[in-house]
């Protein structure tokens, strides 16, 4: 089980960098150069980034990308959402039916809590705070 998927590591280290970038606007090139990331996997990901308002796209000479909202309001979660769907550590399936031992499970209760924790952690985490740790 990964926790952060490949597109959703890729996602947050170009954001990173264009939030780092000293350029109004951030180009493809110079992207895949910094990142070393290919260029059509990344231009896939800065796309649906794109039309979930998360970038800025400016197409022609000396288009690329910027960001649509200040790093301190992109939170990983935000991420991992977009690109992997809502957050969950086990949805307690029984033979494609839901578990009808969910309520009183109390395995299920642990990894609740579990879980809760792990997102609490995580909103923590945005963009603003990943470029000031480095």
């Amino acid at each position: 089980m990964k926790l952060i998927t490949r597109e959703t590591d890729y996602a947050i280290r170009a954001l990173c960098f264009i939030a780092k970038s000293n350029e109004k606007i951030t180009s493809v090139t110079l992207l895949v150069k910094g990142l070393g990331v290919p260029r059509p996997f990344l231009r896939k990901l800065l796309q649906i980034l794109h039309k979930k308002g998360v970038l800025n796209s400016f197409k022609g000479l000396g288009g690329g990308f910027s960001l649509a909202r200040d790093p301190k309001d992109i939170f990983v979660t935000d991420l991992m959402r977009i690109f992997q769907g809502a957050f969950c550590l086990n949805e307690c399936f029984l033979r494609k039916a839901i578990c009808p031992h969910k309520g009183s499970c109390p395995l299920r209760k642990r990894i609740s809590k579990i879980e809760k924790y792990v997102l609490k952690e995580l909103f923590s985490i945005n963009i603003s705070s990943l470029i000031k740790e480095r």
